[in-house]
């Protein structure tokens, strides 16, 4: 019966992929033998094996996973590696001091000797992946286990296939990842590289243009771009940190285009995108839209507010800030986009009409009555979905607590260094006191833990429990002579979070279960009641293959915006005054002295793209290196759940104002000169 059931899955699956549809979808590269018929009717002029192959190198071997989240992409034969300046800003602003103020000023390597280390960073290049779904579900049965047994199951079977895996080569790491809710599961194996160098970086001003006002909108004009390089052991393999090192000879870099670009061109993203989630229920679409994306959005306006309050008043704040702003201003944004575009496209709705068709469908067969039985199952989640929501937004933002915690759960062997290097007690304080009012205000008192009821009932207001835990704990400046498990901020932490995880966490585990159970059911229904229709794995920072066109798109009645934004966009929106407008001096110069009134700077496409696409090389037909993806519009982030094909865009930095910038802003000539050298024989460029 096993058998049976695993050949029914692979038929759909493969069936889902022959039907050409709009430009949404993340496909997994190998299996891109299924879509190259319609890449290539839209454009595209290589093969499958182009882009992935075990056997020979291709295009998949230019592309890495950069850091925990980002997408990076390897530009020469000496490891030359090009992501976005907000993946690799954490590293931008370590190297960063009041004295060397790389945000503010950036950071320009002069030869290899200057390239800056960074332990820590890791980046992974993918060396294969492979179907493995037997073998994870081997001594599962269907419908005589239940789902926590069957993930005992998967999990040990992944653990022994990912242990196999590492053990076959030098640097190896694999995950063993689900697909279709777990109805397949597929191996990666990726070579992963430990000596990754910061070589140039422009400054904020540039890289970080428009900051948070910018962020997520068109037209847009930022020179989100760093540069790192990979290093390697002599013998080529992935190494520790070490001067002996040498530069990361690829088997595959990308060609650099500087043609450009223009309407309906074919472009690709090839990237690991991080999360998608194209086949939710309408009641998880209407908790996501209407109670859970404005909770979140509240708290972050508060205490986004108080940290730029902090920041515009002392420079020194600013750069200790200004990784923790961007990052908590980045899905601050995004969701006010999502809601919104959910909203505009009525996609509760849409979807609830979507099951009603299932449900008749569905009548006789095995799949009758999911939907009924998701929407009970939502229903009885969304009370502690919501706590979650609370607690993650307010609770856990409390960074002395953090810190704490971090110290005692290491047995006081924790480097606290760090966290002190870019900590401000002040911002810390005022945001305890806006966050867990909100928090106070809003939790149902029979989902609070005794020990909050009982700091609750001895403080009486937040602002008195915020004076005692910043006033009296040892963690609240560095280099405290003494810490105990009794300080007031690990107490915080402590049992707060064994509420979390002792009380929310298994209230919602076996509501969980159910879910997977059976959403695990609902695809697999979903693709014999839409046989026709190509059914994409949601994404799961995994590689995958984006394809679309170059193209504008019309946000509201009477108006078009255009597809590409030019450096006279960003001398019309400069402000001195302004620290995310101040664009450097020189850049004003260059403009003034004409010829540059048209240089390119950012493209839009219909790629499907999300968090995890940062950085992401764009493509051209030809495979050839047209830019770097770094964002999406602000009225489309909502392609997470659904993908509008009409409003949809992924936002890309043009190549051309990359090399540009390296050129006339970090007098970097010698990386302009290794990213665009000419190609020879040997040279892994000419293999595809």
């Amino acid at each position: 019966m096993r058998k049976n059931f695993f050949v029914a899955i692979c038929s759909l699956l493969m069936l889902s992929l022959g039907v050409a549809r709009a430009d949404d979808g993340m496909w997994l590269p190998s299996l891109i033998g299924q879509r190259i018929g319609d890449m290539q009717a839209k454009g595209f002029k290589l093969g499958a094996e182009d882009i992935y192959s075990v056997n020979q190198a291709s295009l998949k071997d230019a592309v890495v996973l950069f850091g925990r989240g980002c997408t990076g992409e390897i530009v020469s034969s000496d490891g030359l590696l090009l992501t976005n300046h907000h993946c690799g800003y954490s590293q931008i602003q370590s190297h960063s001091s009041v004295e060397h103020d790389y945000l503010k000023d950036g950071f320009w390597a002069m030869s290899r000797d200057e390239e800056l280390t960074n332990p820590g960073l890791t980046v992974k290049i993918l060396q294969r992946m492979e179907d493995v779904t037997q073998a994870v579900l081997a001594g599962f049965t269907e419908g005589s286990m239940t789902e926590s047994w069957r993930d005992s199951v998967v999990k040990h079977n992944a653990d022994v296939i990912r242990k196999e895996a590492e053990a076959a080569g030098k640097g190896l790491k694999a995950s063993v990842e689900a697909m279709y809710y777990g109805n397949q599961y597929f191996l990666f194996v990726y070579k992963e590289f430990r000596d990754v160098r910061l070589v140039g970086a422009p400054p904020s001003s540039i890289g970080k243009f428009g900051g948070d006002t910018d962020n997520w909108m068109w037209p847009r004009h930022t020179g989100d771009f760093s540069i790192f390089r990979i290093y390697a052991g002599k013998d080529n393999e992935p190494a520790e940190i070490s001067e002996e090192n040498v530069p990361y000879h690829p088997r595959r870099f990308l060609r650099i285009s500087t043609e450009g670009v223009k309407e309906g061109d074919f472009t690709m993203v090839f990237g690991f995108p991080g999360s998608t989630q194209e086949y939710l229920h309408s009641e998880a679409v209407r908790y996501i839209g209407e109670v859970s994306d404005p909770v979140k959005i509240d708290l972050r306006t508060r205490r986004l507010a108080i940290q730029k309050k902090y920041m515009s008043e002392s420079p020194d704040v600013r750069i200790r800030y200004s990784a923790k702003n961007a990052s908590v201003a980045n899905a601050w944004k995004k969701w006010q986009g999502e809601a919104r575009g959910l909203a505009r496209n009525h996609v509760v709705q849409a979807k609830r009409d979507y099951e009603a068709r299932f449900e008749k469908w569905a009548e006789g067969t095995p799949y009758e009555g999911v939907t009924g039985k998701l929407a009970a199952v939502y229903s009885q989640l969304e009370k502690y979905a919501l706590a979650i929501d609370y607690y993650k937004e307010s609770v856990a933002t409390v960074e002395i607590a953090s810190a704490a915690a971090s110290f005692f759960k290491s047995d006081g062997k924790a480097d606290l260094g760090g966290f002190y290097k870019n900590y401000y007690l002040p911002i810390d304080k005022e945001c305890f006191i806006e966050v867990m009012n909100v928090f106070d205000a809003n939790m149902p008192a029979d989902l609070l833990p005794e020990w909050y009821l009982a700091q609750k009932k001895e403080y009486r207001t937040i602002e008195k429990w915020a004076e005692v835990l910043f006033g009296k704990s040892a963690f609240r400046a560095e280099h405290s002579p003494v810490y105990k498990s009794s300080d007031p901020a690990y107490q915080f932490h402590l049992n707060m979070e064994d509420w979390y995880r002792n009380t929310l966490l298994p209230r919602t585990k076996a509501l969980t279960d159910e879910l997977n159970l059976l959403y695990r059911l609902y695809v697999r229904g979903q693709m014999e009641f839409e046989p026709q229709k190509d059914f994409f794995p949601d994404a799961n920072l995994t590689l995958r293959v984006a394809y679309g066109k170059v193209s504008g798109y019309s946000p509201a009645d009477a108006v078009r915006y255009e597809p590409v934004s030019t450096l006279k966009g960003i001398i019309e929106k400069d402000n001195p005054e302004i620290f995310d407008y101040n664009i450097p001096q020189k850049l004003r110069d260059i403009y003034a002295a004409g010829g540059h009134e048209d240089q390119p700077v950012c493209f839009l496409a219909t790629n499907h793209t999300t968090g995890g696409n940062s950085g992401s090389p764009v493509l051209n037909a030809d495979g050839e290196l047209i830019g770097l993806n770094f964002d999406r519009v602000w009225e489309g982030t909502m392609s997470d759940i659904h993908f509008d094909p009409e409003i949809c865009r992924n936002i890309t930095l043009d190549i051309r104002y990359l090399l540009f910038l390296v050129k006339e802003i970090g007098n970097a000539q010698w990386l302009v000169d290794e990213m665009l050298a000419p190609a020879t024989e040997e040279d892994p460029r000419q293999q595809i």
